[in-house]
């Protein structure tokens, strides 16, 4: 379920034409093996950009220490590579995720489902795989070590723990959305109140731009429909994550097969949807809901996302083209729904 970035800034912070009262503050860096970007409207004055920066910038990388399957010595690594069934400590911050990944995996009926590492490893798209189509006895075996009702979650003292020994975590299609909101956190306990955060493409948007107005972001098209306008967002006191299929995929005998992995088959997804973008109230909840929306089929999907009150648009390719499709309460600055050149 690893995603590509799909989700892209366009005259975020405006600087040049801000209010002369407004000064905008950008911090930026690497994290979780992409970017991270920071946008602060008049910096709090109890907070210098340098002490501010390394708060954000050690907030990421303690996230990174206890989620990442790159790093073999994080938290999650140490809990795949256990055979035990017993409880496993963890910190609260990996209790969180892994339990809001749980409850989306019960409303989506499995699309997503964050025990889909197995799988991921055996298409080769996980830490130093060579990507390839396994055998279907292999990809049977896989599927015996997935399923969100093998994992489960203790409060206190914050733990999770296997059901099946052979199960293997993989959170990338929601801890960047957590380490947006975790950032959001922190800037907010320091006194900040308008500011736009991005890690990996997934956006938090607080308050006001310098200019007094809602953050405006693009999010990406898939190729070649990126020649149509993008699809612009105005977002005020919101998150947004997107989710697409088209930037890590490889192709063999002529079958193109993408590293959006359906939990319940074993297989790359195949039902048209090229990218899927969710507003919600967090990015964590955006982040998990996208994903399950490449997932599922498209009706299903959008009524999904209907079902919990979210902002959902899709992108399906036809074979006339792109359509969107998008629920209600998608934002109307979105352009109208049709067809997009292939």
């Amino acid at each position: 379920m690893k995603r590509g970035f799909a989700c892209s800034l366009l005259l975020a912070g405006c600087a040049a034409c801000g209010r002369p009262a407004s000064e905008l503050t950008r911090l930026e860096g690497a994290t979780m093996g992409t970017t991270y970007s920071v946008q602060i409207v008049d910096l709090p004055g109890a907070s210098s950009r340098g002490d501010l920066h390394a708060r954000v910038h050690g907030a990421l990388r303690a996230i990174e220490r206890r989620m990442s399957t790159y790093d073999q010595g994080s938290e999650l690594s140490r809990f795949n590579a256990s055979d035990s069934t017993e409880w496993f400590p963890v910190s609260p911050d990996t209790l969180e995720v892994v339990a809001e990944a749980l409850r989306v995996s019960r409303l989506s009926g499995g699309a997503f489902d964050v025990t889909v590492g197995s799988l991921v490893a055996l298409w080769g798209f996980g830490p130093g795989g060579t990507r390839r189509r396994p055998p279907p006895e292999a990809i049977a075996a896989a599927l015996g070590e997935v399923g969100f009702e093998r994992l489960e979650t203790r409060a206190s003292p914050p733990a999770i723990r296997k059901r099946v020994s052979g199960v293997s975590v993989d959170l990338s299609a929601i801890a960047k959305g957590f380490a947006v909101d975790e950032v959001a956190r922190l800037l907010v306990a320091a006194g900040a109140r308008d500011f736009l955060v991005e890690v990996g493409g997934e956006l938090r948007a607080s308050g006001r731009n310098p200019r007094g107005e809602p953050w405006r972001v693009a999010v990406e098209r898939p190729p070649p429909a990126q020649r149509a306008a993008p699809c612009l967002l105005h977002l005020l006191d919101a998150a947004v994550a997107s989710s697409g299929d088209y930037r890590n995929a490889f192709e063999e005998q002529g079958v193109r097969y993408t590293h959006v992995i359906d939990p319940r088959t074993g297989r790359p997804v195949s039902t048209g949807v090229a990218s899927a973008t969710v507003l919600a109230a967090s990015a964590m909840e955006a982040d998990a809901f996208a994903t399950a929306l490449m997932v599922l089929a498209p009706a299903e999907g959008l009524r999904l996302a209907e079902r919990q009150g979210l902002a959902a648009r899709i992108l399906v390719r036809t074979d006339g083209g792109f359509v969107e499709h998008s629920t209600p309460r998608f934002p109307e600055r979105a352009p109208s729904h049709g067809h997009f050149p292939r």
